[in-house]
């Protein structure tokens, strides 16, 4: 019985990232106040019936016509009304996932009007109103718990407009999925010791190669490269100083220094999954900011998983989808 009413209600409300309410997806109860509206109005009739009442008939069926009208204005401030869902941004677990979604109206104006998470708090509900022949725009955020390419929950729309005698409910799925990153790692430690070409010698991950936008000169500091020593300058200087001795002097660039870095899933041997992706989340945002092409090693199947160093939004994006991916190979399901 219980997958045949699964299968119902998934026929019933199919994956869409549309949605338009209508007479099959529409649902109307009394709310608490309109279940206590009904026993008043049942307490008028019996007393009305009791003391033969022509005031109090009168009193009741006006009362009951006024509820009767509520429930269909109820009803009809959802009917017609259709959603659509754009595809929500990437995040990080524990972070808010934003949905921005669209209302639009094709009749009357519509008031009221709220969205939230099903089985959600109510105090989270975010409500908005629609103009007439209009649009609305209404954000939603709920909580990213765990990483992964994860499902989009199945999101309500509610309103009591106008007496808040009735409650009418929406059920909507939206086909869309989130990908939800590991949490970065803070604060995160220093990127590992390199190995060259993967051979096995290791070498610093600090200077491969350097700015070429000249900005000036300075005096030379320890560690400076003797590469960048103005050595004519400082023969000059050494010919033209009275004592024989002269300052050394280096070119300043302007550009940042560029890193190549290779992370790998082996660097962060000894922690959990959850920690290792962690911290190599940490690194891969490190590296983007430091504007440093990092390549990726992740464990596979027969062969390891390998993402060349690259820049850019698009290669930091493969890689933390595929950082995801080895710690949540699939999505929560539906």
């Amino acid at each position: 019985m219980r997958q045949l009413w699964q299968g119902w209600w998934a026929a019933r409300h199919p994956l869409s990232d549309t949605h338009l309410m209508g007479q099959r997806n529409i649902y109307i109860l009394p709310s608490r106040p309109g279940l206590a509206f009904c026993a008043t109005l049942g307490l008028l009739l019996l007393a009305s019936i009791n003391d033969q009442l022509s005031l109090g008939y009168l009193l009741t069926f006006l009362l009951t016509g006024a509820g009767l009208a509520s429930m269909h204005s109820t009803h009809a401030n959802l009917r017609g009304l259709s959603l659509d869902l754009a595809a929500p941004e990437p995040v990080f677990a524990g972070d808010d996932v934003r949905l921005n979604l669209r209302l639009h109206n094709n009749g009357g104006a519509r008031y009221g009007i709220g969205v939230h998470v099903q089985g959600g708090p109510r105090s989270e509900i975010a409500w908005t109103d629609v103009p007439a022949q209009g649009h609305a725009v209404l954000g939603l955020r709920f909580a990213a718990k765990t990483c992964g390419r994860q499902p989009l929950p199945t999101l309500q729309i509610v309103t009591r407009f106008p007496l808040g005698l009735f409650r009418s409910w929406s059920v909507w799925r939206p086909a869309s999925m989130v990908w939800i990153y590991p949490q970065p790692e803070q604060p995160a430690p220093p990127f590992p010791a390199q190995t060259e070409g993967g051979s096995g010698q290791a070498q610093s991950s600090s200077v491969l190669q350097r700015g070429q936008d000249f900005e000036g000169v300075r005096q030379y500091r320890r560690g400076d490269s003797m590469r960048q020593v103005l050595w004519k300058k400082a023969a000059l200087s050494l010919a033209q100083a009275d004592s024989g001795s002269s300052q050394l002097w280096v070119r300043e660039t302007h550009a940042p220094v560029a890193q190549t870095l290779w992370l790998d899933w082996r660097d962060c041997a000894g922690l959990s999954a959850e920690a290792r992706a962690s911290r190599l989340c940490a690194w891969l945002l490190a590296a983007e900011r430091a504007q440093a092409p990092c390549g990726l090693r992740l464990p596979g199947g027969e062969l390891p998983l390998e993402l060349a160093p690259d820049l850019g939004p698009e290669h930091l994006r493969a890689c933390l989808q595929a950082l995801t991916l080895q710690v949540s190979p699939s999505g929560a399901p539906r």
